[in-house]
């Protein structure tokens, strides 16, 4: 009997290494299934306007967990040829020259803006206006490379699947002008109680000199920086060629 059962064999048990493998197959599906979501992300977002973004959702947040409660997103959207022609214009100037010819990234940008960081002193960036759309209306706010990887992929997209004149119109929708001001028509309503279209050239200049600090500066009520900048947009929109710079396709 002895004999007998030192010969029995013990089959090892499977199911945990079946398990296992099964796990990682559906973990290597998960890029896969990202892909395809943020491509019919940004397709649908070609043909329909977003109701909100997530720099929107984000600023909420961050004004309720303060105890703001009082805190309102202001946010009306308008077609491009709902807004006056200077603004479109004005943002590139102020923003983004190189926009109608770049494919999302501006590399004399990125490289000006490398060799001006490492002499020190104020840091500078090099984001285009393509890649600000994609990191407002899609990503969170906060520095970190696996949000810079995304900002990357979502900036490949929009130029892959928008034409430029959408990039443009969205960005003038959903960009700050304001604290809580969300587009330029909002911001117009807000601070001269009229309509996009009837924007002037200095006003649409003074949304765009805002953009760096919105929340900083008031296009409203402009400061000194804000004067010289909005003057210095101005100008760069002229040199450019106004709105015929421009392609609406």
């Amino acid at each position: 009997m002895g004999a007998e059962r030192s010969n029995l064999k013990v089959e090892p048990d499977l199911e945990p290494s079946r398990k296992r493998r099964w796990h990682w197959k559906r973990l290597l599906w998960l890029p896969v299934l990202f892909v395809g979501f943020s491509v019919l992300q940004v397709l649908v977002l070609r043909v329909i306007d977003p109701p909100v973004s997530s720099v929107m959702l984000w600023r909420y947040g961050e004004a309720l967990g303060q105890g703001d409660w009082s805190y309102r997103l202001h946010y009306q959207w308008r077609d491009l040829e709902q807004m006056a022609p200077s603004l479109p214009i004005s943002l590139v100037a102020a923003e983004d020259q190189r926009f109608p010819g770049h494919n999302g990234f501006d590399l004399q940008a990125i490289e000006k803006a490398r060799d001006h960081n490492a002499r020190g002193g104020r840091l500078r960036g090099a984001s285009t206006i393509s890649q600000q759309v994609a990191k407002n209306l899609f990503l969170w706010q906060g520095r970190s490379w696996i949000r810079k990887g995304l900002e990357v992929w979502y900036t490949v997209l929009i130029e892959a699947l928008w034409p430029k004149s959408r990039i443009l119109e969205m960005y003038a929708n959903i960009a700050e002008f304001g604290d809580g001001i969300y587009g330029a028509q909002a911001a117009s309503r807000q601070y001269w109680n009229k309509d996009a279209s009837r924007l002037s050239p200095a006003e649409s200049a003074r949304l765009a000199a805002v953009l760096p600090s919105p929340r900083r500066y008031s296009a409203a009520k402009p400061g000194p920086y804000v004067q010289r900048r909005a003057a210095w947009i101005q100008r760069q929109a002229r040199q450019l060629g106004g709105d015929a710079y421009l392609d609406r396709d």
